[in-house]
């Protein structure tokens, strides 16, 4: 069967189209016409099953390249078709691509001409152990057989995809150590290694690696340079051991960090990602009404014009940062909080630089506490190396334009969702002026009966004639006639910060007595300031932290959907709410009505959908449908008998 039309681009095309009907008819041959098959679409990637229309939808848009052997649609191994015209060497392929590897990672350390590199010369490796020296060791690995008479694999290649099943099936350490010690009993001969651990040792020659820094089990300091000979933490009020024991040398707490050097020369060694870089500057359309990209922001051209020698070069990286907390263990009933930091590259097109491969992760930081305001010790080695990369920059090989350069980088801000914008920016975002825009002219009140603050004012940022602000019933009972708050500039929060006295990181009980102290009679919201003021540019960015939309709209529409449909885990509207309403002397007709005897009655709101209206609403979102990359499956999502939506997640 010809399957050369699966390499057309053009999906249009009446070649691609009827191999798309051949691909349908082939598939479903012998089947039951209502059954789900996986689809090798792009999206689907043969991971989703879909049936015979959704599949022929999908595939109009595009059919997975490398999907040439038909296999989970009947196809043997084995192809029995003597005019098949596609044929994959599959020797040749391995041997390639681990040659690519390898000379990527020659090209980052040695240049291009790094095969002639005097650096690579078999007498000075033997001398001593350096970059060098490990990389020699692993061409040889490279060039070694994986047993005598095999064509297919090398030692390299082996290790290699062995790590990248364990990656795609989700295999434990364990199970993947079990594995490779059985390979290793049953073929001898062969170069397998005999447990996990060794098999990453090898690959570790391949670069980018991780630096595990000690800390201190309090989150007081960082055993690093300075610290790093100490066996206890050197503040008074702690004095934690460095070590679970002082024979064992077990750290009570490792900081894994990824240098970001080394990921940022990556970038630049191959020639596709390498012109990419330069997209934004380059190719990229400049429209002042439409944002599209971080380069159309007024923050990216506002830092251009504070920076000109950084703007000068298109290859200089601008990077942000994200990051959050989760539990590893899912949802077992033990409380863990892991933080990893995420760094991402915005200098790559739009459809680019939010894809999984060129997010950095830049350091992962360990629990079981969420490191909470005490963060900044964790972002020590990053900074200093930020730090560095603004200043003087690293020297970087152009695999695009063959040359050497100076690569710099800077850092425009943080992505984060409201508490861990609060670690990062030293802003409390809790209590009466927990607004990060309005700062000390947040308008709050306290809650009686729901004990939480409530936050009101907002119509003041509506225009100055809108017919909202005259309106007093529908809001708190007053009119506003006030104007926004003004925003601050970085040069003035940093003079604020100057004027508060620091706090002393770390979580021991005499630094949280301390802490408690300090909180009382600071009358600033202010609790810390933020390590990133060290960076020389981070007080004249326009923006330095982000909200990330993706929480806001989940709670809202979690809490606006429970309201209206009066889900008892979900609505606002609560017995507490209506007393709180009958305080503030608003919506009479919402305040609680006396019952039989002691017992009060919460007459129905007008916002609140009967039985009926219920209904009709969880049977419209059990039909609806969206295309592919809009909405995920919400459907899976709605209880129709039940009448509720439950289960929903961020991306619903």
């Amino acid at each position: 069967m010809d399957r050369s039309w699966m390499s057309i681009k053009n999906y249009l095309d009446p070649k691609y189209l009827d191999g798309v009907d051949e691909f349908i008819k082939f598939a479903f041959l012998g089947k039951d016409p209502n059954c789900k098959l996986p689809c090798p679409c792009k999206v689907c990637n043969n991971f989703e099953d879909q049936t015979k229309e959704v599949m022929a939808n999908h595939l109009c848009r595009g059919i997975v390249d490398s999907y040439t052997r038909w296999i989970y649609h009947g196809e043997g191994f084995e192809s029995d078709d003597e005019n098949d015209d596609i044929e994959i060497n599959d020797n040749d392929s391995d041997f390639d691509s681990m040659e690519e590897l390898l000379n990527d990672v020659g090209v980052a350390n040695f240049g291009e001409s790094w095969r002639h590199s005097p650096e690579l010369d078999t007498g000075a490796c033997t001398e001593k152990e350096g970059e060098a020296s490990r990389f020699l060791r692993l061409l040889s690995e490279a060039e070694k057989s994986l047993y005598p008479g095999c064509e297919k694999y090398s030692k390299l290649s082996f290790i290699v995809h062995i790590l990248h099943l364990k990656t795609m099936n989700r295999w434990t350490c364990k199970s993947t150590d079990m594995l490779l010690k059985f390979l290793h009993q049953v073929f001898p001969i062969a170069l397998i290694p005999s447990s996990y651990y060794k098999a990453k040792n090898f690959i570790r020659e391949l670069g980018l690696k991780c630096e595990k820094i000690h800390a201190c089990e309090n989150d007081c300091t960082l055993f690093w340079n300075e610290n790093k000979g100490l066996d206890h933490c050197p503040n008074e009020k702690c004095k934690a051991p460095r070590y679970k024991s002082p024979n064992s040398k077990i750290p009570r707490k490792v900081l894994h960090y990824f240098p970001l050097k080394p990921r940022l020369q990556r970038l630049f060694v191959n020639k596709e990602i390498a012109r990419d870089m330069r997209w934004h500057k380059e190719r990229r359309v400049d429209n002042e009404n439409m944002m599209r990209h971080p380069a159309d922001s007024l923050a990216w051209k506002d830092f251009d014009r504070n920076h000109k020698s950084f703007a000068e070069d298109p290859r200089n990286v601008r990077l942000g940062l994200a990051s959050d907390g989760f539990n590893p263990f899912g949802t077992m009933s033990n409380s863990y909080s892991i933080w990893p930091v995420i760094l991402v590259p915005y200098n790559l097109p739009h459809w680019k630089c939010l894809k999984d491969p060129f997010f950095f992760l830049s350091m992962i930081i360990p629990g079981p506490k969420a490191p909470g305001n005490d963060i900044d010790i964790f972002f020590r080695p990053l900074v200093d190396e930020l730090k560095e990369l603004f200043a003087t920059g690293v020297e970087t090989y152009d695999a695009f334009r063959v040359e050497k350069f100076m690569l710099r980088a800077a850092f425009l801000w943080t992505i984060n969702d409201f508490p861990a914008y609060g670690y990062l920016s030293g802003w409390s975002t809790k209590r009466y002026k927990a607004c990060p825009v309005c700062l000390d002219e947040t308008t709050s009140l306290y809650l009686n009966n729901g004990h939480k603050c409530c936050y009101m004012g907002h119509r003041r940022f509506l225009p100055i004639d809108h017919k909202w602000r005259r309106k007093k019933k529908q809001f708190n009972g007053e009119r506003e006639h006030r104007q926004p708050p003004r925003t601050l500039s970085g040069e003035e929060v940093l003079q604020q910060l100057l004027r508060i006295e620091q706090v002393e990181f770390g979580k021991a009980p005499d630094l949280l007595q301390q802490k408690k102290r300090k909180r009382v009679q600071n009358s600033s919201n202010w609790k810390k300031m933020s390590i990133f003021f060290e960076l020389p540019y981070w007080s004249t960015n326009k923006i330095r932290h982000n909200l990330h939309i993706m929480h806001i709209v989940k709670n809202l529409c979690e809490s606006l959907v429970g309201t209206l449909m009066n889900i008892p885990s979900r609505t606002k509207d609560i017995w507490q709410a209506r007393e709180d309403l009958k305080e503030m002397g608003l919506r009479e007709e919402l305040h609680l009505q006396p019952g039989g005897g002691a017992s009060k009655v919460m007459p129905p709101a007008s916002y609140t959908l009967s039985r009926l209206e219920k209904k009709n609403f969880c049977q419209f979102f059990s039909t609806i449908k969206f295309p592919d990359g809009f909405a995920s499956n919400i459907p899976r999502c709605v209880k129709t008998m039940e009448c509720q939506l439950l289960g929903m997640k961020s991306h619903d």
